[in-house]
């Protein structure tokens, strides 16, 4: 059976037949992981020994934690250039049109520093792409910080949210960061439902890449099974002992396996489940972590009962989160998406979208968007699924 659900990728060759593939990397140059890591690396992982870097951020960070002194103290008048820190949720434009101001102010810039989630680091790419469109062949050196496991730092997109309140985007080969440091010690402010709620976003890309029909599998869908396995494991530890650092790193790689692999090879949106978090995401100003919270597991199910190829690739992660294979793909991939929904119970995170004030008038807007249709099976599907979430 053909999956109706990824209409928009259909047309481009499939990678399902696991032993015919390419894999086109990233120019991402370094990965350090580990406590003190920022500390560490960050000024040698600067493009020149004149380097003169941008700091993109957001408020909480810079007002209520001392990482960003951190990070300008330890670059210094000589290397620190300036610091943005109004990015909010979602990327608004206005925002990203005021930072990108600024560097355009200043030619000495040729790195930018993200710091912080999601947005942060989306906004540093989006920064980048509008300085290159104005001042061709000028991307920026872009080394990101993570304090959450989203893993935006792993793509070549930006997403952001324009003037209507939708998210939108662009991507870029240059776009995907340069450097990436993975630092315990710049984890340990954030606050733990943040964490553990973009530990199940990176547990959607995980899942997703598995039946998207352009990942590969190697390495894609086999770092994939690993980062499923890791998340399942140790997002619960993390719960117990959120200033554990082993347990943070081990959870920053993970969500690096779940999406750090798929490298420059898929084309289109991840899949059901992102494209519902993007429907349910700015418009209604619910957490990318907590729409994956609400989506991941019913998407699952729900691939598993109407692509037998879908319910193949996803019976895999079975045995790797725990569950004992009964070989009866379906049957196994229906466990997945149940095993799902129950970590999110387990980790505190389930919700409705009644909690989150999502009035049932705006099903049929957010089933439009997240499928791109009005009518027919898969809009009668996701409709059902959606008004489940209430």
């Amino acid at each position: 059976m053909s999956n109706v659900f990824d209409s928009q990728t259909s047309s481009v060759e499939s990678s399902q037949h696991p032993l015919s593939g390419l894999w086109k990397p990233t120019h991402l140059q370094r990965l350090h992981y580990g406590p003190e890591t920022v500390k560490n690396h960050l000024l040698s992982c600067l493009p020149q020994e004149s380097s003169k870097a941008f700091i993109v951020t957001g408020s909480s960070l810079a007002n209520k934690t001392s990482l960003i002194k951190q990070v300008e103290e330890l670059l210094g008048s000589k290397h620190h250039a300036g610091t943005f820190s109004k990015i909010g949720q979602h990327a608004p434009i206005a925002q990203l049109d005021e930072a990108t101001e600024l560097v355009m102010k200043d030619e000495s810039i040729d790195t930018i520093i993200s710091v912080g989630g999601g947005s942060p680091i989306d906004s540093a790419k989006a920064i980048s792409y509008r300085l290159n469109e104005r001042q061709k062949g000028k991307f920026l050196h872009h080394i990101s910080i993570p304090t959450t496991i989203s893993a935006a730092e792993c793509t070549l997109g930006a997403g952001y949210t324009n003037e209507n309140g939708m998210k939108t985007g662009v991507a870029h080969p240059r776009l995907a960061p340069n450097v990436i440091l993975y630092d315990a010690k710049f984890v340990l402010e954030t606050p733990p439902w943040l964490w553990m709620s973009t530990g199940m976003r990176a547990m959607d890309h995980a899942m997703e890449l598995m039946y998207h029909p352009t990942s590969t599998e190697m390495p894609c869908r086999w770092m994939c099974l690993f980062a499923a396995g890791e998340l399942f494991k140790y997002l619960p530890k993390y719960k117990e002992n959120p200033k554990d650092e082993d347990v943070i790193t081990r959870l920053q790689l993970a969500a690096f396996a779940s999406l750090g692999f798929l490298a420059l090879n898929v084309k289109g949106g991840l899949g059901l489940s992102h494209g519902l978090g993007y429907a349910l995401g700015s418009p209604y100003q619910i957490p990318h972590g907590i729409t994956s919270c609400l989506t991941l597991g019913h998407v699952v199910k729900l691939k598993a009962e109407t692509s037998q190829e879908d319910a193949a690739q996803l019976a895999r992660m079975a045995s790797f989160i725990g569950l004992q294979a009964s070989g009866d793909n379906r049957r196994d991939a229906v466990a997945v998406g149940d095993a799902i929904l129950d970590l999110v119970k387990r980790l505190d995170l389930k919700t409705t979208l009644t909690e989150k004030g999502v009035g049932k008038d705006q099903v049929p807007v957010i089933v439009k968007t997240a499928t791109r249709q009005e009518s027919g099976p898969v809009y009668d599907k996701v409709k059902e699924l959606v008004e489940g979430l209430y």
